[in-house]
């Protein structure tokens, strides 16, 4: 068996852990990381001793979550083994997937900096301190990009290349590789953030989407060395599916009625053409109404134009009704003046609300 030192070699980024350790004396924050495992029993007994050497070279107080996302192997009594106070355990009932368990880790956290990652031993933690130097620079979210990926070239690396693509295309969020979880967060970045399916890929543009500042930068990736990939082949549409309603919610969640409405306006016009078209023949040619399907044409478009904006209407009220019961802000604050003599911010939740993404 390898020794740990093989398996995370030492960082050769001396410049980005000095700075992350200068950093530490003066700013006050909580560093947690999240780690959610499925059947990792062998790879946890390697990763979390070198974790923990990661972040205690950097003077900086920590947490590990690890998240347990319904193992049947000893992943549970492993993490019990290895207990210590900066170590957590998270515990699912049942396997519901890498997002919900990412989503149960950061619910559970408690940092205000947070760093997601694998628990297969294919992340490294020496990484860690040249996400929290970039953080540093004043970005909000820092992507891991895995340039030298140890997968299998035509399963795993050219079926993410295209996602990839697709991905930044469609959201305009340009980035190599959503599908690397070693991540850091600023906590403010996630605000409002909830996620379900396979969408834990999307949180760089969720955040983008609310104001935060996203850069990624080269991170090293090991092979599998215990267990087998979770992955499959299977993950694609659904990732897909996932990025059409990621979309879709952005554009039009707040705006239902002008999506419906487009298509209610579209039929309705089919419909006038079809009508008109209807007379046309019937007036000056003397054909038959029932000769031609141009009236069912005429009939339908209405229908359907009006189905559609009688949805678009009951789509308003659900979302004026979400909004207005949650008194969820249909906006994100980068900066306010401080409350002066009964001005300014009047309620909690806009005075936390401008501390989000606060800008230096």
């Amino acid at each position: 068996m390898k020794s740990l030192s093989a398996t995370f070699p030492a960082s050769n980024e001396e410049p980005n852990i000095r700075a992350v350790v200068e950093n530490a004396s003066r700013r006050p924050e909580l560093v947690s990381v999240i780690v959610p495992v499925f059947n990792e029993a062998d790879n946890l007994k390697e990763l979390l001793p070198a974790l923990f050497r990661s972040l205690e070279g950097l003077g900086l107080s920590h947490e590990v979550i690890v998240v347990d996302d319904g193992s049947i192997d000893q992943t549970g009594e492993i993490v019990r083994q290895l207990a210590r106070p900066q170590l957590r355990l998270v515990q699912l009932c049942r396997n519901a997937g890498q997002t919900a368990a990412l989503m149960a880790g950061i619910r559970f956290s408690k940092g205000d900096i947070l760093v997601s990652m694998d628990g297969d031993l294919q992340n490294d933690p020496a990484d860690i301190p040249q996400l929290l130097a970039k953080l540093d620079q004043g970005y909000d979210l820092v992507s891991g990009w895995r340039q030298n990926r140890q997968d299998a070239p035509l399963r795993r690396n050219l079926p993410s290349w295209v996602a990839n693509r697709l991905i930044s295309a469609v959201s305009g969020v340009h980035l190599h590789d959503y599908g690397c979880t070693l991540k850091a967060y600023r906590r403010q970045a996630l605000q409002g953030v909830q996620l379900y399916g396979e969408m834990h890929r999307f949180i760089p543009i969720y955040a983008y989407w609310n104001g935060a500042r996203v850069t990624e930068i080269p991170v090293t990736h090991h092979a599998r060395r215990h267990g087998v990939s979770h992955y499959n082949l299977i993950r694609i549409p659904k990732v897909l599916l996932d990025l059409f309603v990621v979309v879709f919610l952005h554009r039009f969640g707040r705006r239902p009625m002008h999506v419906f409405g487009a298509v209610g306006l579209i039929n309705i016009g089919i419909g006038v053409i079809a009508g008109g078209a209807a007379l046309y023949y019937k007036l000056f040619r003397h054909e038959s109404f029932i000769r031609t399907p141009l009236p069912l044409l005429f009939v339908m478009g209405f229908i359907t134009g009006a189905m559609c904006f009688l949805m678009g209407l009951l789509a308003e009220l659900l979302v004026r009704t979400y909004h207005e019961s949650q008194n969820k802000a249909t906006y994100t604050i980068s900066y306010a003046e401080a409350e002066q003599a009964g001005n300014g911010l009047s309620s909690a939740s806009e005075r936390a609300a401008a501390q989000a993404f606060p800008r230096s």
